[in-house]
């Protein structure tokens, strides 16, 4: 019986906490990807950063 019980928990709780670990990293990876649209869509900053260095690199051409 005891086998058993090992067999069950190596087998079906070890699989849980790795997917529990993927979907935290996935999560972890929105997060990230939600922070930098809000940084690169705000009114002022980072947008107008960015685009004055395209006109830079457009303007030495």
């Amino acid at each position: 019986m005891k086998e058993i019980i090992e067999y069950v928990k190596v087998r079906y709780f070890s699989t849980m906490s790795e997917k529990g670990q993927g979907i935290v990293e996935y999560a972890l990876i929105l997060a990230f990807v939600v922070v930098v649209a809000a940084a690169i869509t705000n009114s002022g900053g980072l947008r107008n950063k960015i685009a004055d260095v395209f006109n830079n690199v457009v303007g030495a051409f």
